[in-house]
């Protein structure tokens, strides 16, 4: 999949049947630790071009040209500045990660290259003056009130201990969920740690506060280290973490036993478990060797489809500057939710939902606005 997306070739030709073709492109972690949350990303997006492709009233073709950025913050500017540097892409899906997405959005902006984000979260994104950024998931202002709900009214806590990576997307994680843990009259322990291989330390801290829950803000490949640490020191609490998390991945790195009973939230559905959604996961599947959807498949899938709808609609006059003007008016169903913006870039609308692990399975318990129901 990854050798498809670096081997897109050049646009801005005629393609099959006369049809034009444009490049778009794909930011995110293809390579590194948390790499399976960019597959799963790039995964939708090649769906939604290839259904695209075979499409007979669409006057054009689509090809993808993907730049990996290993999910790091010091790596997205020089991903990011190879597909500025692309004249014939038209639009970018991406970046995936929050950190990656803060320091390239300076590059897409100053080149008016339309920059779509199917999961970076961090709050404070479109709050920095990027001209060209949207992003199709909500903000972790969302995910963090939700997040702070289900542990005040579902797990019935009173003390939580709040961990982060340190990253972009941590601390704006956490700081969402400490605000709203405080606001519902919890006791919260805050620490920050940057990504080790050694959690011992940290578990030996986290089982002295002796809370009722700990929530960690960061990705599934650190957060399976900590996991084994704390079941390792006989830790009892509950473990709860959000989207960046939210991969089958954890399960595979903690370990079946120490996974069991992990709570995930994430602003983002499971579209393997929604009958609605059962289009898209077929057309996953038989696109990406059998592999069904995982987080941020059906957001990077939407992405796409509303970039594809500004260029229908903006036909032989389709640039990067038209694309730009005309993204805000996107009006689309998408497999996640109805697709519209707000005029700072964020999407209208979303739900925050609850996954557990269970027998080594991690599925849907619901959202958290009926979860928490009285």
């Amino acid at each position: 999949m990854v050798a498809g997306a670096i081997l897109a070739g050049c646009g801005g030709s005629d393609g099959e049947q006369g049809k034009k073709e444009y490049l778009l492109g794909f930011q995110g972690p293809l390579s590194g630790d948390n790499q399976q949350l960019g597959l799963n990303a790039y995964g939708g997006m090649l769906t939604a071009v290839d259904l695209a492709n075979q499409r007979p009233d669409l006057p054009f073709r689509l090809r993808i040209v993907a730049s990996d950025d290993q999910g790091l913050a010091d790596q997205g500017a020089t991903a990011a500045q190879k597909l500025v540097d692309n004249p014939n892409i038209l639009a970018v899906v991406g970046p995936v990660f929050s950190g990656p997405t803060k320091a390239s959005e300076p590059l897409y902006s100053a080149a008016g290259l339309l920059s779509v984000s199917p999961s970076a979260t961090a709050p404070g994104l479109t709050d920095l003056g990027f001209t060209t950024f949207f992003r199709v998931i909500a903000p972790d202002t969302v995910q963090g009130a939700a997040a702070a709900e289900y542990l005040s009214k579902v797990l019935k806590a009173r003390t939580v201990f709040s961990l982060d990576d340190r990253s972009e997307y941590g601390i704006g994680l956490s700081g969402a969920l400490e605000r709203s843990l405080s606001a519902h009259g919890l006791n919260v322990t805050h620490d920050g740690i940057n990504p080790t291989k050694d959690y011992g330390s940290e578990a030996s801290k986290i089982i002295a506060a002796d809370p009722d829950v700990l929530y960690y803000s960061g990705y599934y490949s650190e957060l399976a280290l900590l996991v084994r640490a704390l079941r390792g020191k006989g830790f009892t609490g509950r473990i709860v973490s959000g989207d960046g998390s939210n991969d089958d991945q954890l399960i595979r790195q903690a370990g079946t036993g120490n996974a069991e009973g992990v709570l995930l939230t994430c602003a983002c559905g499971d579209p393997n478990s929604d009958p609605a959604a059962a289009g898209f996961v077929g057309k996953f599947r038989s696109v990406n060797s059998g592999i069904r959807p995982g987080t941020y498949s059906g957001e990077a899938y939407d992405a796409t489809n509303a970039i594809i709808d500004t260029v229908r609609r903006l036909g032989d006059a389709a640039n990067r500057s038209a694309l730009v003007a005309a993204f805000g008016s996107v009006n689309i169903p998408g497999v996640t939710k109805q697709i519209t913006f707000r005029k700072d870039g964020n999407v209208d609308g979303s739900t925050v939902y609850v996954y557990r692990i269970r027998d080594g399975r991690r599925t849907v318990l619901g959202p958290v606005d009926t979860l928490a129901k009285p």
